[in-house]
């Protein structure tokens, strides 16, 4: 009997040992998504052969995959902590790499990041370089470049941050960028994609918005837009940016917004004709009950049909910023419409 009653107990030992050890392990890190994922923030998605990868706001920017757009795996994350760089150039960092774009040219992955304290415009957009996105693959190496561009509080009105990159119909690389203060900016870059190009510099406003009266500056800069996307579709360029606010949980207020222009310069407007440098913008989809703030999206084209991929708030969640994948679609003017969210495929 008291053998017995030795085994039971270590029996229990074990059996709470395994209990605290499904508790405790990195989910997270180790399950393949369906569907949302969380968390996730600022996402962008690029396709590698048949894989999707999406690169988003995290520590050190969390990557994942996908063969399908529905189920996610989390496979890691692009840097192990800040580049030294980025510690020197911007004090005061605390534990994320915010809002990536992810590029392809030359046979290579090209990742532009920023580095930002939140609410001020100390910031830098880095870069990093990669021949493939896929982790088993021996060549998958990151290799950081260093800075593209800074902004520096009391000398510049605008923001070095949410990097975008697009090339245009004579194959210029071009960044656009920016976060509240003076809006969206748009600046060339040089032949090798790791820095501005200076001779002569080609810089040129997109976007702005005016500052919501009592909006303290530190927090609102010019207005509230950000997470430019600039995607070539049907003769125009369409901007693609956010208005209001995200990172308040239940309480953000989110909404992509868009607008068009025969030149990647501008200048763009929305449907109605006005320009978005007078704080224009189409409506793309908006918050809900269950998801309050949805924005800074990306858009990824394809032969079978276009996607919408943006992050949104979840209120049956705590507010966790969760990824959203849905259809793009265009109107008979060539205008996006955000479509239903992506199902089982």
């Amino acid at each position: 009997m008291k053998n017995l009653k030795t085994m039971i107990s270590t029996l229990h030992y074990h059996v709470l040992l395994f209990i605290l050890f499904l508790l405790l392990m990195p989910v997270r890190q180790t399950k393949a998504q369906v569907g949302d994922v969380v968390p996730v923030h600022d996402p962008v998605i690029i396709k590698q052969d048949s894989i999707y990868y999406i690169f988003s706001t995290g520590p050190g920017i969390s990557i994942r995959r996908s063969d399908d757009l529905y189920r996610w795996q989390y496979i890691g994350s692009v840097f192990e902590s800040f580049p030294p760089w980025a510690v020197k150039a911007v004090p005061g960092l605390k534990r994320f790499i915010w809002a990536p774009d992810i590029f392809y040219a030359n046979g290579t992955y090209y990742l532009y990041y920023s580095i930002s304290v939140f609410g001020k415009n100390t910031s830098c957009i880095g870069a990093a370089t990669n021949k493939t996105l896929n982790p088993d693959d021996p060549a998958y190496q990151w290799v950081d470049h260093g800075k593209v561009l800074e902004s520096v509080p009391n000398r510049d009105n605008w923001n070095a941050i949410d990097p975008n990159i697009i090339r245009d119909e004579n194959g210029n690389v071009w960044m656009d960028f920016g976060s509240f203060w003076s809006g969206i900016k748009l600046v060339k870059l040089a032949p090798d994609l790791l820095k501005i190009q200076t001779e002569p510099q080609e810089w040129y406003p997109l976007a702005r918005r005016p500052r919501s009266p009592g909006t303290p500056d530190a927090e609102a800069g010019d207005g509230a837009i950000e997470g430019p996307f600039i995607v070539r579709k049907n003769g125009y360029y369409y901007l693609f940016v956010s208005f209001d606010y995200c990172c308040k949980g239940v309480d953000s207020n989110y909404k992509i917004m868009v607008g068009r222009s025969e030149k990647v310069m501008g200048p763009y407007v929305d449907r109605d004709g006005k320009p978005m440098l007078e704080g224009g913008g189409t409506l793309v989809l908006a918050g809900n009950k269950r998801w309050p703030g949805q924005g800074h999206n990306s858009v990824l084209l394809e032969k079978q049909g276009d996607w919408l991929v943006h992050h949104a708030y979840d209120a049956q969640n705590n507010g966790e910023s969760t990824l959203r994948i849905r259809k793009l679609l265009w109107d008979k003017e060539g205008w996006p419409v955000a479509g239903e969210a992506i199902k089982k495929r």
